[in-house]
């Protein structure tokens, strides 16, 4: 192999912090309209933190649970709440003992072209509630909605 040709890198596109800030104030407004004040955190595609708020009135628990639900969608490109069906297979079951995996409602995958370009995790609502919100913020700023 000649390593002329080898392409040693690729190109990672990753959420800008504007828009971190932007998807996170979406949030907080999706959230006050539904009835419930939330933590919120974004992730860059890697699962790196990159923009944080908990809200005033926002349990303590929620900021730790935000974190890990964007991790968990920035990870594996899918939303958290279908973590429900995977981990009822026994064969993916063990991945439940991961102290980071989040499977409840709440987390999306950012997605820009078909690209996955980070993670939002929405904790203090119900799990309707978190993933409603996470919706409605997404869908305002553009972003792409997966179909799971």
């Amino acid at each position: 192999m000649s390593t002329d040709t080898l392409q040693k890198s690729a190109p990672a596109a990753t959420i800008t912090q504007a828009a971190a800030g932007a998807l996170i104030a979406a949030v907080h407004t999706a959230a006050a309209r539904i009835g419930f004040t939330a933590a919120v955190a974004v992730t860059d595609q890697g699962g790196h933190l990159k923009a944080f708020d908990r809200a005033d009135g926002a349990p303590l628990l929620t900021a730790e649970v935000a974190l890990d639900k964007a991790w968990t969608a920035a990870s594996f490109h899918i939303p958290t709440h279908v973590w429900n069906d995977y981990l009822a297979n026994p064969r993916v079951a063990p991945l439940a003992g991961h102290p980071r995996l989040m499977a409840v409602g709440g987390g999306y995958p950012i997605t820009e072209n078909g690209q996955c370009i980070g993670g939002v995790g929405i904790s203090g609502g119900t799990y309707e509630q978190d993933q409603q919100a996470a919706e409605e913020a997404l869908t305002t700023l553009g972003f792409e909605l997966p179909s799971h």
